[in-house]
């Protein structure tokens, strides 16, 4: 087994779709507590990719025989031969393991938190067999990434107050100005995204019983959700407001206006749902730039 089989079975290019969501959720901490970037990052990466690494690697252990009957995931490693199930379950193991001792090194709450992502991984396979809603889990699934970095940083800060509120004079959820809203968006981001992926195997996975969106309801039905979820989540994130400027919130438009535009004009594109991985990436890190300016435009004002 190869770093390059590796980096193919967990899908390193989902890892960078995802990164920028950690880094916002990194940059809203320091701003909203006045720090500047420090050694916790480095931790908070490596949990990052642990965490997405397990997630990858339960995902192709679970629906390895759903996997099997599909002509779009037939060749991957497990249903192909080319990696043992019990090489799969070994790095699952070690992926767990980098999320659980990055978590330690950053503070007792990210510890004591970080069975949380595990468990909702471990569901989604699951979820799908059983219920369209399993589009919106893997939207939390994502969500959790810039609430874990914020919990990095706050919790090092304030512990276990950080997310209860309870301090001692006063109740206050530091968690609901400005990370919540951008958890909630990224979630209903990833759900719209997710639902038409889905659209490939809306055929394969009506025949077998598998409950995505696509699957259940008509096309019509899935476009009009994508477009009421892409505009949800740009409303979360300019609820959110981090940044005092209208930098973030023009981007957010923005990219909004891309996702749909793209998810409208489907049929025009030759591989709608390449396109359409690209334009979210892309839509992650131009938030994250955008974030990036508006923070550094308010500190030289």
């Amino acid at each position: 087994m190869g770093f390059k089989q590796v980096m193919e079975f967990v899908k390193i290019e989902h890892t960078l779709f995802s990164l920028p969501f950690v880094l916002i959720g990194y940059m809203i901490a320091l701003n909203q507590f006045d720090l500047e970037p420090g050694f916790d990052l480095f931790w908070i990466l490596l949990a990052a990719i642990g965490a997405r690494g397990l997630a990858m690697a339960l995902n192709r252990i679970i629906d390895r025989e759903i996997d099997a009957h599909n002509p779009r995931t037939m060749n991957r490693h497990l249903v192909a031969g080319t990696m043992r199930i019990q090489t799969a379950w070994i790095l699952a193991g070690v992926f767990m393991l980098t999320l659980v001792i990055s978590a330690g090194m950053l503070n007792r709450v990210a510890l004591m938190l970080s069975w949380v992502p595990v468990a909702v991984f471990v569901i989604y396979p699951y979820l799908k067999r059983y219920t369209w809603l399993c589009h919106f889990w893997l939207g939390l699934c994502l969500g959790l990434a810039p609430a874990g970095s914020w919990v990095a940083v706050a919790g090092d800060i304030h512990g276990w107050a950080s997310i209860t509120g309870d301090f001692q004079n006063q109740s206050q959820w530091l968690w609901a100005p400005t990370i919540f809203p951008i958890c909630l968006g990224v979630a209903f981001w990833i759900s719209a995204f997710d639902i038409n992926y889905a659209r490939m195997d809306a055929e394969h996975d009506r025949k077998h019983g598998i409950r995505s969106f696509p699957a259940t309801f008509s096309e019509n039905a899935v476009t009009r959700t994508s477009i009421q979820l892409s505009l949800i989540w740009f409303a979360c994130f300019a609820i959110s407001d981090p940044v005092s400027n209208a930098i973030f919130l023009v981007a957010s438009g923005l990219m909004a206006i891309a996702n749909i535009l793209v998810i409208l004009r489907r049929e025009r594109f030759a591989d709608f749902q390449t396109t359409l991985f690209r334009v979210s990436m892309a839509t992650g890190w131009v938030l994250l730039a955008a974030l990036g300016v508006g923070f550094l435009t308010e500190s030289s004002a």
